[in-house]
């Protein structure tokens, strides 16, 4: 009897995280409909819960590479985006506490949350294309419903319009690719498609094939020239939606980059076999983060800035599939776990300001330095990482990253692509930090921040600070689940 129940439990978990969420995303209804601050720290228990399981799986071992009737392997590198997610989940908790954009519906909303972040495990753990959609499906849906959250702002429910079409056009997309290259392989499994696909030449079903795909998720990460939807999107949405898709939803866009191509791209160097694709991506590569970096200098709405730069980092990530080496790859997860941190503090501070009468306008932030002190350095801290000012995260991530497309010499064009957009990134968010620290503000009355938003901004801060100072764990934490995701 011992001996079955030890099975079972080893049996249940890896998947115990997302059990945690589901039964607090059906809870959590029920609670709000008591009281809005109970459902927010209900949920947030339950993310703090089910981080604190999947942290010890990976340290006891759990995710050793367990497989789901061929749908679902748990190993160190879908533990490692499930800590991400939920990461993200839980900041986006904290900040969203006794928020008055979802006042009358608090339940609902944490809910939504919850469902979405659960869909963004079920990506990062699909080794099967049908597992992998319904995944997409169920936190693309979700998403969707919390950004027109503010049902009396007009620019709410245009922002969801917007992104209910684009995520319609780029889920056909990727489903007509799904047909074509199960057409071409007899099978929706991601490995065996990769072993089928890494010997063949490229007709022009198969790049029709790869095209459609790469189409499909060039608008979930707001590739160019598939980007114009995020600023808009971005600035419409709840702050703390905006927050969740910045830092959580494209992050499951590169997820599926990952799985499909890199895998691809690795198996056919295995081979010896030129790859052009490589080649598509160096130049999507290089155009989005130059677009996205040039664009995010006009910007007067700081969050329409913060989401061209979005598109900026998604272009720097953008490397990994071009160079698809192990190195790249620790890289781009050490990037993307910096960029949780430093990019979801710049929202949560933006948020907080606005909770407080300021206006979105980069104008509002003048003086900032006198009226809230710590939101101020805290705001610097960030702007400064994101542009890769040494000694913060950003910095060490983008040393990674852009390190990796040096070996052998073919990708160093792109590299001093990369290096030239992060001196131009410097220009915007310095802007920034100048209207905080030497213009002069109409005001000098104090900024009073909720505590809620000072212990999410003072986390990022904390954790920007941290990892710039001392990356090794972080590093470490990132080439264990390299070693699990590439053979």
């Amino acid at each position: 009897m011992l001996d079955m129940i030890t099975d079972f439990v080893d049996f249940v978990m890896p998947v115990a995280p997302h059990f945690i969420l589901l039964i607090a995303a059906l809870i959590a209804p029920a609670i709000g409909m008591k009281s809005g601050k109970a459902s927010a720290i209900f949920m947030l228990a339950a993310g703090l819960f089910a981080l604190g399981v999947t942290g010890y799986m990976m340290y006891d071992g759990g995710y050793n590479g367990r497989v789901f009737e061929n749908l679902y392997e748990f190993n160190q590198f879908t533990g490692f985006m499930i800590v991400l997610f939920l990461i993200v989940l839980c900041l986006v908790v904290v900040m969203s506490y006794g928020s008055s954009d979802n006042k009358k519906h608090h339940g609902e909303y944490y809910s939504l949350l919850a469902a979405a972040t659960i869909g963004m495990m079920l990506v990062c753990a699909s080794v099967d294309l049908i597992s992998l959609f319904v995944g997409l499906e169920l936190a693309g849906i979700m998403s969707i419903a919390l950004v027109a959250f503010k049902k009396n702002d007009p620019r709410s429910s245009e922002a969801a319009v917007k992104y209910l079409i684009i995520s319609g056009l780029s889920t056909a997309l990727f489903l007509y690719g799904m047909s074509l290259i199960y057409g071409l392989t007899g099978t929706l499994n991601i490995n065996e498609i990769v072993n089928a696909l890494a010997g063949q030449e490229i007709t022009w079903t198969y790049a029709v094939a790869l095209v459609t795909m790469i189409a499909g998720f060039g608008f979930k990460i707001a590739v160019i020239p598939f980007h114009s939807w995020a600023p808009d999107v971005y600035e419409g949405a709840p702050t703390p939606v905006a927050t969740f898709l910045a830092i959580g939803s494209k992050k499951m866009g590169f997820v599926v980059f990952f799985k499909i191509f890199l895998l691809l791209f690795v198996a056919v160097r295995a081979t010896g076999e030129i790859q052009e694709l490589q080649w598509l991506f160096a130049i999507l590569a290089a155009v989005t983060m130059t677009v996205g970096n040039v664009v995010a200098i006009s910007q007067t709405n700081i969050k329409r800035m913060l989401a061209y730069s979005s598109i900026a980092q998604g272009g720097y990530l953008l490397i990994v599939l071009a160079v698809a080496s192990d190195y790249a790859l620790v890289g781009g997860l050490f990037h993307m776990f910096t960029h949780v941190f430093m990019k979801g503090g710049a929202f949560i501070v933006v948020g907080a300001l606005c909770a407080r009468g300021l206006s979105e306008n980069i104008s509002d932030y003048r003086g900032l330095s006198r009226r809230a002190p710590l939101i101020a350095f805290a705001m610097g801290v960030f702007m400064f990482s994101l542009a890769g000012i040494p000694p913060l995260a950003g910095f060490w991530s983008k040393f990674i990253l852009f390190s990796a497309g040096v070996d052998g010499g073919t990708w160093i064009w792109l590299i001093a692509f990369a290096v030239i957009n992060s001196a131009i990134s410097l220009y915007y968010y310095a802007k920034v930090v100048k209207a905080m620290y030497i213009d002069k503000g109409t005001t000098t009355e104090k900024v009073k921040v909720s505590f809620n938003f000072k212990f999410a901004i003072a986390v990022c801060a904390i954790a920007t600070l941290a990892i710039g100072f001392f990356p090794g764990p972080i590093i470490e934490f990132c080439e264990f689940a390299v070693k699990a995701f590439i053979p």
